[in-house]
């Protein structure tokens, strides 16, 4: 009886572990609704999902599901969709749109959703529809896809196989200073943002994590709504970077791509981390690292492909810049320029690095690759106070470059 008994306990653990998630639309978000009826019907359904941790599945259906701008996703509520990144997009077979777990966006009048802590965005599309994919005087700024919540410090957050069609701003965790987060994941999330800015992290502690993200205008193809060279120049003229990170401690970044925009990764000047297995492509500056003491500003970055071929909004091409205090290590990291069809390219950067500034500063650089670029030396000085050494490095000749500077 006792080993009964025992069974029918666990027959009955499994049953319950195997019930499926909620849909949404159990709680009234449908497709027919207006954007704000589905709204206030996916705030609900969050709010009581919110006192257990329950997971909320967004359930595949043609048309996606139209929602207002300004939803909350409240503390221990995760939202999970069919999809694994779909990097050129899914296809309605009767229109040129999406289909799946889709969430249909065209209210600009706030951050469409809202993260608080121990949250969960996963397998999920979001698409505006009224954007411009080929006329750039037509752009809608649309505010942040994704925001992190301004009114309390937020913890433990996985953002993962998330597609952005047409977003201006895709995921904003600039936090506010005196509520900073921490542990924020990023992982296999695609888009094209034509604001030029994918993911900014500022105020975020205890290791943020970008991995494994791609950028490229391609990524509505699938419908027929692939953004035109003059979008994507537009996109290049902005002073912005794909991937911007500051005030973080020992943040990493691990095989994150982006095509046709003016900067690539943008380390500021309180953050130090890792950096590895990257390639940027068709950009203005590769990466940007800066730094604001000797202590911690220090980034580690390996295995990379850099592509500086396009005039954006500063006045060079710099695969790397690097400025401030503290010390970057590079190690086989390559730079090449060319043309490309798919945007207006210049075919040349003006160097593989610029240094500038006054402060002191180290660089080590060992088994660069280094071509395609107009200068006569590939490394360019203006800091008389960096002290730089190149190690079994090659230079355009095709010869082997060696440097070092105290």
């Amino acid at each position: 009886m006792k080993k009964l008994l025992t069974l029918l306990a666990l027959l009955f653990t499994l049953a319950v572990s195997a019930q499926p998630m909620k849909s949404i639309m159990e709680y009234g978000v449908t497709p027919s609704n207006t954007p704000e009826q589905n709204r206030a019907n996916l705030q609900r359904a969050i709010d009581i999902a919110s006192q257990s941790g329950a997971a909320l599945y967004v359930e595949p259906i043609v048309g996606g599901y139209p929602i207002a701008a300004g939803v909350v996703l409240k503390r221990n509520v995760s939202l999970i969709g069919a999809h694994g990144p779909v990097g050129r997009g899914t296809k309605d077979p009767k229109r040129p749109a999406p289909v799946g777990s889709l969430f249909i966006i065209t209210d600009a009048s706030a951050p469409f959703i809202t993260i608080e802590s121990a949250t969960q965005l996963r397998g999920i599309q979001f698409y505006y529809p009224e954007q411009s994919h080929n006329d750039p005087t037509k752009v809608i700024a649309y505010p942040p896809t994704i925001q992190v919540s301004k009114k309390q410090n937020v913890e433990g957050v996985t953002l993962s196989s998330l597609t952005f069609y047409g977003e201006y701003m895709a995921m904003d965790f600039n936090a506010d200073p005196r509520h900073p987060c921490e542990q924020i994941l990023f992982e296999h999330c695609y888009g094209y943002p034509l604001g030029g800015e994918f993911i900014r992290i500022d105020y975020c502690y205890d290791i943020p994590r970008i991995l494994h993200c791609h950028i490229n205008p391609a990524n509505m193809r699938q419908f027929g709504k692939a953004f035109s060279r003059s979008v994507i120049d537009s996109v290049i003229a902005k002073p912005t970077f794909s991937f911007a990170i500051d005030h973080t401690d020992n943040a990493q970044m691990m095989d994150v791509f982006t095509f046709g925009v003016h900067g690539g990764i943008l380390l500021g000047e309180h953050s130090y981390g890792q950096l590895t297995n990257f390639n940027l492509d068709c950009v203005s500056v590769g990466i940007h690292k800066k730094g604001a003491s000797t202590f911690n500003r220090n980034w580690q970055i390996a295995q990379g492909s850099i592509i500086a071929n396009v005039k954006g909004c500063a006045d060079g091409i710099h695969p790397i810049i690097i400025e401030g205090q503290g010390h970057t290590a590079i190690s086989n990291v390559e730079a090449f320029s060319g043309p490309n069809g798919a945007l207006t390219a210049d075919g040349y950067s003006d160097d593989f690095m610029l240094v500038r500034g006054d402060k002191v500063l180290t660089i080590s650089l060992y088994g660069c690759r280094m071509r395609n670029y107009r200068n006569d030396e590939p490394i360019t000085i203006e800091n008389p106070n960096a002290r730089i050494e190149a190690v079994a490095c090659v230079d355009k000749e095709e010869k082997f470059f060696t440097l070092k500077k105290e």
